[in-house]
């Protein structure tokens, strides 16, 4: 923040959790996950899958994969879902793997441990170790660790932030293990997470916002990142995107930002079942 007071020093309470605690600005937010149930089922029926791979030795330690259609070696993508790290499961997201699938794209949806069972770095670290599981093993099921992009959302967006702030040579991999990114709706920076009500089970301290702030952290992959949020989410939630494309310029990126008319901060995720969404596009655009 360049010693600059945060932009939401000074919000009244009830406006501070309108603005960083998604559920309050969309309070019908079930409704869209309950929209994409029948494209979920689809997919679960439709794909051949691997469900339940570990990564690790965690209960959440788990990934599904999704074969992409076609022969060879075949390109990677691994979603992150969203929660407020404290909430989701993978099973929820198969739907994802429609639009991939038959454009002969892998997909990997991983899950990841969730507070208050453990501490947003414990979280962060499960994500880490999901996609170095990934880029070690992912051709014994047809796809190329050579050719991973990762998707997240909310807060699996900060998930997909911290591997690209990941140097993958300290864990035995390429440095550019991640070809490319799409972070949706993302929160970058924690610190205002703790001035909301569910910072009850994410417990943030200082030290831990210090860690895990990648607004703050630069990038160790030089990759084509795509940035993308709805139009119908609160401004300061927006802004947050805004400052983390900002950050990754500044390290010499060049990031996409997309503001994406019509959608808020659950229905956006709908457009991972369209293919001439603001979203898909972005994805699809990636390196394969």
């Amino acid at each position: 923040m360049s010693g600059r007071a945060p932009i939401w020093e000074g919000l009244a309470r009830e406006e501070h959790e309108y603005q960083y605690n998604p559920q309050r600005s969309v309070p019908n937010f079930a409704e869209a996950q309950a929209y994409r149930a029948s494209f979920n089922a689809s997919a679960v029926q439709k794909f051949r899958r691997h469900v339940d791979v570990a990564y690790g030795a965690g209960a959440l330690h788990k990934v599904d994969i999704y074969p992409g259609a076609g022969e060879g070696p075949r390109p990677v993508h691994v979603f992150f879902h969203g929660g407020y790290w404290r909430a989701q499961d993978k099973q929820n997201f198969a739907y994802l793997a429609g639009e991939l699938v038959p454009r002969g794209i892998t997909s990997v949806i991983a899950n990841y441990d969730l507070c208050p069972a453990v501490t947003l770095d414990q979280t962060v670290a499960s994500a880490l170790a999901g996609l170095a599981w990934t880029g070690r093993s992912i051709a014994a099921y047809g796809g190329d660790p050579s050719r991973i992009t990762l998707s997240g959302h909310s807060a699996g967006a900060h998930l997909g932030a911290a591997c690209l702030a990941t140097d993958w040579t300290a864990h035995g991999l390429p440095a550019d293990l991640v070809k490319g990114a799409v972070l949706i709706s993302g929160i970058y920076d924690p610190a205002p997470a703790r001035l909301t009500t569910v910072d009850a089970e994410i417990r943030l301290t200082p030290e831990i916002i210090a860690r895990q702030n990648y607004e703050h952290h630069p990038p160790r992959t030089h990759c084509p990142v795509w940035v993308i949020a709805g139009a119908d989410e609160p401004w300061h939630w927006i802004d947050q995107s805004y400052r983390y494309t900002h950050h990754l310029h500044r390290h010499g990126l060049a990031p996409g930002v997309v503001v994406s008319p019509g959608y808020h901060h659950f229905n956006i995720m709908n457009q991972y079942a369209a293919s001439d969404s603001d979203v898909m596009r972005c994805v699809l655009s990636l390196p394969r």
